[in-house]
């Protein structure tokens, strides 16, 4: 269960505008902006932040997973995502060896991260 979440980025435009595209399926927006520091969340609470890399190194590489409210949702995310020039880790599939209903896609972000969008329900 995640309560909020912050990626430093090299290029907060360029990931802005990534996030823009591939969260909008998911319902999530931009909901709080300070500066180059962006809020996204579902309603008015921001629950994942993006904000530049401190000025002593790169940002790493994170994973962060979205709920998807159901497989259309999935598939609607990775179209999205590749549209916006993402890399595709895994496209939309079932992923059994987490369980048997987690129905997934994977892809990179413009910084490297590892970003997914999940539905847990059957299909």
């Amino acid at each position: 269960m995640i309560d909020h979440m912050s990626l430093q980025v090299r290029d907060p435009r360029a990931v802005g505008a990534f996030y823009d595209a591939v969260l909008a399926p998911l319902g999530g927006s931009r909901v709080r902006e300070f500066g180059p520091v962006v809020g996204y969340g579902v309603g008015d609470r921001p629950t994942f932040w993006i904000g530049p890399a401190g000025a002593d190194g790169a940002p790493r590489e994170t994973h962060v997973a979205f709920t998807a409210a159901d497989r259309a949702a999935v598939v609607a995310f990775h179209e999205a995502a590749t549209a916006a020039g993402a890399e595709t880790l895994h496209a939309p599939a079932l992923h059994p060896e987490y369980h048997a209903c987690y129905f997934a896609a994977f892809v990179r972000d413009p910084e490297g991260n590892n970003v997914e969008a999940v539905c847990h329900l059957p299909d």
